[in-house]
């Protein structure tokens, strides 16, 4: 099952989001983003399709974006695993270092809505916790 709500939108003008894109591009080899929604969602069809766009003008590598389509009850793969209960919901993570396949660690989530779009929270969260860590 894919999850159409998150092919770029066409008209999302990066040039306006100049700082969160620089912010997810500095990132983009290293960080893993895991996306939770449904092309039914209308919170979805609302806020994914512009995610996209943001991660398309980062350049991040489709091999570092997982789109997991569920169902209207909420269930689809690793929901349990990560506790999802609202969607969209977004969970970036450092890439783990080796290939035994095992997650890696979860730097920020995105839960179903916020004061702004995802990935600009997404990116003032990001550098606010990668800032921290180098402090």
């Amino acid at each position: 099952m894919s999850l159409e709500t998150m092919r770029p939108n066409p008209t999302w003008d990066a040039a306006s989001y100049a700082d969160t894109v620089d912010t997810l591009a500095a990132h983009r080899d290293e960080l893993t983003f895991i996306v939770w929604g449904g092309d039914w969602c209308k919170d979805c069809r609302a806020l994914l399709p512009d995610f996209g766009a943001a991660l398309e003008a980062a350049e991040v590598p489709d091999d570092r974006i997982e789109a997991i389509a569920v169902d209207q009850d909420k269930r689809g793969p690793r929901v349990d695993e990560y506790g999802i209960e609202y969607i969209p919901t977004i969970v970036v993570e450092r890439a783990p270092d080796g290939a035994d396949g095992d997650a890696g660690e979860e730097l920020v989530r995105f839960v179903e809505s916020e004061d702004v779009p995802p990935a600009v929270w997404l990116a003032r969260e990001l550098e606010a916790e990668l800032e921290a860590e180098t402090a």
